[in-house]
């Protein structure tokens, strides 16, 4: 026998030996297990998903529909162009992310190499224009005016383009036809960005990431409608990325086409005499400050008085949409927004605030009537009233001995209205009224100010109403800031920042009289007062305004019409309201506007007006120009731009001349008017979705201008008569009350 043990045989190898056996038979166990149920009970599902992985996408965007004027003709529509993109994916792939393909690039398309680095850089709060908005995963269009010898280049030679692509494409197109410009009407289109997507990835319209979606004016309105549906191809690749097979397609859809109530030819005869109107009076002096007029901003509304229909709208300085298209250049990015720009991306017919003058009269007329005071009572017109020590003077210091309501409005004395609306104060209780019935500030809110008016168009502002409720408010806000810098016997400004500190909160009499004429801290937009003088038109309706007309799918088989909708009424009697219209036919005739209206038809087309001069602090007046007849009211408004009928009323004239075919004798020529009653159906749509257009003339403007030269060179203009479609603005005639006179913002009594 021998010494050494059996290896094997000991009962501690034993053990581990079956630990071991058990532990290996537990895993083969259990992963045995794991393969039954990833590949048998969850085996579909698993080869779902695996699949899944191996399909992609391609997105063929829809194609937006178009934007309509009332008779067909394109605003904006699409057009064919060469779009060079590129991948950012495929760039931040290589060592130097894509720098020396982009530089190679710009090389080819005549670009600088920062410009289009640029281009493809992505959008946050530190990064300017030129950038990308939209996803990063999409192509970035870096040009959409290459040529086809630029885009060859780059196809023949994909190997030194990686990750760019060039390809036809339709791109969003702002026609202009007739030099009818509507940019901020219009509005413009951006990509979507990764925000958007996830905010309406739950709605019945969720973007996808080639989308492009409005961003101001009708394009952002009416985005749903006009976007349509991008069609989705899935194609199964294998693991090289070779295409195996088509999975499954949802077919794209065309947006739909909006039909609106603008009139191209009106919309350019707007814009053309609001721009000549501003540089008209830049040439007049301003006999307040010694200097020409700046005349530095303004729009203009044509609505349709019976159903608030907007036919023309016009806001200037404007821009070129087009700039947008395709991803805007920093040049044209600084000129639309830098400090020195005016700002031209602001719709100021919807968006500019400013004091309305004299033509918020009819407002303080109504509320008079209202509170008991007799439309055809007698009130003294003097040349001044004083209160509290201060004395406020009529314009020119005209005095008119005693004069009706009416009377006041045709000749705009505004002591008329500072002894209504004093008077009112201190039935009201003054300083410290117990239960104030505040008409003159009802009337406001019932004539809708101080609230959208609910056009069909975004980022409308409210206007102000200054009631007691607001200055509460504004007290509150502001009182600190007014207690630190006030001081009793400091500047002027200083001096009104001491008052408001101890008394902000207060009604005083200055705050009423100033606000019976429109001055103060009174607020409105010219849509808001084109509302106004188009219920007094139409017998006292106060109409939506709104700008689409109706949407149509693109086959055409479809039309969901826009219909007009109401608001509320004027709070006027029929009896007063009759009256009112009177008056301001007399503004027309034998008032403040008549020197703008010598010749007009008015047996015809009855003409009714309001001029309004605003004043605001630190600045030249305002000019406002209100009218109407049966079947438009017009408002216009120029930035420190004068008086209302010397600045706006030559533009104002010259636009109904064009819409009635009004000659320069004051004939009527309907032949030569665009548009002498409001378009009442829609334009005629194809069986194969097409809508018919009329042809458009290069320039409506031109062509009345020369058929009025025609006209004139064959003698038929009396003299006398043919200056009245004159486009400067000139002084009127020293006789007469023809405007508010010069003061300031604010009066303390």
């Amino acid at each position: 026998m021998t010494n050494i043990p059996e290896t094997g045989r000991n009962t501690r190898v034993q053990i581990r030996l079956v630990v071991i056996q058990i532990l290996v038979l537990s895993l083969l166990g259990t992963l045995g297990g794991r393969l039954w149920y990833l590949q048998i009970r969850q085996g579909d599902e698993y080869a779902k998903e695996a699949s899944g992985n191996h399909v992609q996408q391609v997105v063929q965007p829809a194609t937006r529909g178009s934007i309509l004027d009332a008779r067909g003709v394109a605003l904006a529509d699409n057009e064919t162009r060469l779009v060079v993109s590129a991948s950012r994916t495929e760039l931040l792939k290589m060592r130097d992310d894509g720098k020396a393909v982009l530089t190679k690039l710009a090389g080819v398309l005549g670009m600088q190499p920062q410009e289009v680095m640029d281009k493809v850089r992505l959008c946050d709060a530190k990064t300017p224009q030129p950038c990308w908005n939209g996803s990063p995963y999409q192509p970035i269009p870096v040009t959409d005016e290459a040529t086809p010898k630029q885009a060859l280049q780059i196809r023949e030679r994909a190997e030194d383009f990686p990750g760019i692509t060039a390809e036809p494409m339709a791109v969003r197109r702002y026609a202009a036809p007739g030099k009818s410009n509507t940019a901020q009407v219009l509005g413009y289109l951006s990509p979507v960005t990764d925000e958007e997507i996830q905010k309406a990835q739950d709605t019945d319209s969720p973007f996808l990431r080639s989308d492009q979606v409005g961003r101001s004016g009708l394009e952002r309105q009416y985005d749903k409608a006009l976007r349509g549906k991008a069609g989705v191809t899935r194609y199964e690749v294998d693991n090289l990325g070779r295409v195996i097979g088509e999975a499954e397609s949802d077919p794209g859809k065309p947006g739909s086409n909006l039909v609106t109530s603008i009139d191209s030819r009106v919309q350019r005869v707007a814009e053309y005499e609001l721009n000549e109107a501003m540089k008209a009076a830049r040439k007049e002096m301003d006999r307040n400050t010694g200097r020409t007029y700046e005349a530095d901003a303004g729009a203009v509304v044509v609505m349709e008085a019976k159903t608030g229909r907007v036919v023309a709208m016009a806001s200037n300085p404007t821009y070129d949409p087009n700039a947008w298209v395709g991803g805007i250049s920093a040049k044209d990015y600084k000129k639309l927004t830098g400090k020195d720009s005016n700002y031209p991306l602001l719709n100021r017919a919807i968006q500019g605030q400013a004091a309305p003058g004299s033509i918020f009269k009819v407002v303080s007329s109504a509320a008079a009537v209202e509170a008991g005071y007799d439309f055809d009572g007698s009130y003294a017109c003097s040349s001044s009233y004083s209160v509290g020590g201060q004395v406020f003077k009529n314009f020119e210091s005209a005095d008119n001995g005693s004069i009706s309501i009416g009377r006041a409005l045709e000749l705009s004395c505004d002591t008329v209205y500072y002894r209504l609306a004093h008077e009112q104060w201190k039935k009201d209780g003054g300083m410290n009224p117990k239960n104030p019935k505040d008409y003159f500030y009802k009337a406001a809110h019932e004539f809708g100010l101080g609230k959208e008016t609910g056009i069909d168009l975004p980022n409308e502002v409210s206007g102000r109403v200054p009631d007691r409720q607001w200055k509460q408010d504004y007290w509150k806000a502001n009182k600190d800031a007014w207690c630190k810098t006030g001081k009793k016997d400091g500047s002027y400004v200083e001096k009104i920042a001491y008052e408001n500190c101890l008394e902000g909160n207060k009604m005083r009499a200055g705050d009423s009289i100033n606000y019976s004429i429109g001055q103060g801290d009174t607020l409105v937009t010219p849509i808001q007062m084109a509302t106004v003088y188009a219920a007094l038109s139409n017998g006292g309706t106060m109409w939506d305004p709104t700008i689409g007309k109706a949407i149509v799918s693109p086959d055409g088989k479809r039309v969901e019409e826009i219909k007009p909708t109401a608001h509320g009424k004027l709070p006027i009697s029929k009896t007063t309201l009759a009256k009112m219209d009177d008056a301001l036919a007399g503004v027309a005739t034998r008032g403040t506007a008549a020197w703008r209206f010598g010749g007009w038809p008015q047996d015809e087309i009855p003409m009714h007006a309001k001029t309004g001069t605003a004043e605001v602090y630190g600045k030249q007046t305002t000019s406002w120009f209100a009218t109407y007849t049966k079947d438009y009211a017009i408002v216009m408004t120029i930035s420190q731009g004068g008086t209302g009928s010397g600045a706006s009323g030559p533009a104002v004239r010259n636009i109904y001349n064009a819409l009635y075919g009004v000659q320069s004798d004051g004939s009527i020529d309907k032949k030569k008017a665009l548009l002498p009653q409001p378009a009442k159906s829609l334009p005629k749509i194809k069986a194969d979705g097409t809508i018919t257009s009329p042809k458009v003339s290069k320039d409506p403007v031109k062509d009345l201008q020369s058929q009025r030269k025609a006209v004139e060179g064959g003698g038929n203009a009396p003299a006398g008569q043919q200056d009245q479609n004159q486009q400067a603005t000139v002084n009127p005639p020293d006789t007469g009350n023809r405007q508010t006179r010069r003061r300031k913002r604010r009066v303390r009594a």
